[in-house]
């Protein structure tokens, strides 16, 4: 009987997964991918196929109203439609694994204590991926469940890289910059031997640019420094976060406004961004439509800040062989892309217009000293590979 690898990635709201086939000879063939959007309110449920063709798609009951509901419908949609697929692990996406975790890890009691213990540090995020965690838990005890973090592939940062100038007794308690976006930024690094292989081990910005945007910058594969901190706040302008900010900005709304912890994360996750400079959209593709000069100023910001933060972590580096744009931004919007590249022209990259417009894989000329790179990113891909691997070993210890 064929085995199949569930990928879940849980959030306040939705619940997406991804369904892997294992082959005979170990790879991962990709299967349907699906979502239940509208937990605590309208639950809908959607699944699609690989082409694209709509496998399901309907209004839940209340059942599915909580992430317990919400897993409950896709393992059913699951048993009823896998065909001989035996379900034999299920990777979670878990945003922060602390200092503990380097690497993806068996979910047990233990693993499940420490992640609770971290949910001060990531509390739009944690809470509902360790929910999803604990709905299969209750339904499916003996099922292996995998966590794989997307800030263990900032582990080896230098100290430099991740101290704050904090009072020692801070840091030692945990706050330090941890980076995030890791899957995603491990799944480029893994691939770009094979698109890039020139400028593969050598210095490397990957602009992961979606409604979460941020930089990393890599040698040799390795992540040294990246833009988000201690939360996914800072760095580049978001769809709906305000990037880097003066923390005297937050004692000023404090003071002048009388704005209390919850009334700032409503205003740093959900008003700001994108969506707090134009008024508009948190949604680049509807302000690059818009006549309206308020869009055109929030891309405009987007854009600064990218350029800005291209130069510090060339800086990191020490000089810079190729950048490499992803996620939704970076894969499908080439005005921005031609934007950002062209700014960077003083680092020696020289931007192919008609490439750009194809969608790549390199869109600078062939002379350009810093090539340029369209990678599309697969972080569904990285955590099942991740959950294959901790399973395997799992089973020959």
């Amino acid at each position: 009987m064929p085995d199949a690898i569930l990928v879940i990635n849980a959030g306040s709201s939705s619940i997406k997964f991804a369904v892997f086939h294992v082959a005979a000879s170990g790879a991962l063939d990709a299967g349907p991918e699906g979502q239940v959007d509208g937990i605590g309110a309208r639950p809908h449920f959607a699944v699609r196929a690989q082409n694209g063709e709509t496998l399901t798609e309907r209004d839940l009951a209340a059942s599915g109203g909580d992430h317990r509901g919400a897993m409950d419908e896709i393992r059913a949609w699951l048993s009823a439609h896998r065909g001989g697929d035996r379900l034999v692990a299920v990777g979670h996406r878990v945003v922060h694994g602390g200092t503990t975790y380097a690497a993806p890890v068996l979910i047990d009691d233990r693993v499940l204590a420490a992640l609770d213990a971290l949910v001060s540090l990531a509390p739009l995020h944690q809470p509902h991926n360790l929910a999803a965690i604990r709905a299969l838990a209750a339904s499916s005890p003996r099922l292996p469940q995998v966590a794989c973090f997307d800030t263990a592939f900032h582990q080896g940062q230098p100290l430099v890289a991740r101290t704050f100038a904090l009072p020692r007794a801070l840091g030692e308690e945990g706050v330090r910059r941890y980076g995030f976006h890791g899957l995603s930024y491990e799944y480029i690094a893994s691939v770009l031997p094979a698109v890039a292989p020139r400028v593969a081990s050598g210095r490397v910005i990957v602009a992961h640019l979606g409604n979460g945007a941020s930089l990393c910058a890599l040698e040799g594969g390795r992540s040294v420094a990246t833009t988000m901190g201690f939360t996914a706040l800072d760095g580049l302008v978001m769809g709906t976060r305000p990037g880097a900010l003066d923390p005297g900005v937050l004692l000023y709304l404090m003071t002048r406004h009388q704005m209390d912890a919850r009334a700032l994360e409503t205003l740093l996750y959900h008003e700001s961004g994108l969506l707090g400079l134009s008024g508009i959209s948190s949604d680049m593709r509807a302000l690059l439509d818009s006549p309206d000069p308020r869009a055109r100023e929030a891309v405009d910001v987007f854009v600064y800040r990218i350029g800005r933060e291209l130069g510090s972590l060339a800086a990191a580096l020490g000089g810079l062989d190729a950048v490499v744009f992803t996620a939704g931004i970076g894969e499908h919007a080439p005005a921005i892309r031609a934007r950002v590249c062209r700014d960077a022209a003083w680092l020696g990259v020289r931007l192919d217009e008609a490439a750009n417009e194809a969608g790549g894989p390199r869109i600078t000329t062939p002379d350009a000293a810093t090539s340029a790179w369209v990678i599309p990113t697969d972080e569904n891909l990285m955590i099942a590979r991740h959950t294959q691997s901790v399973l395997s070993a799992a089973q020959r210890a």
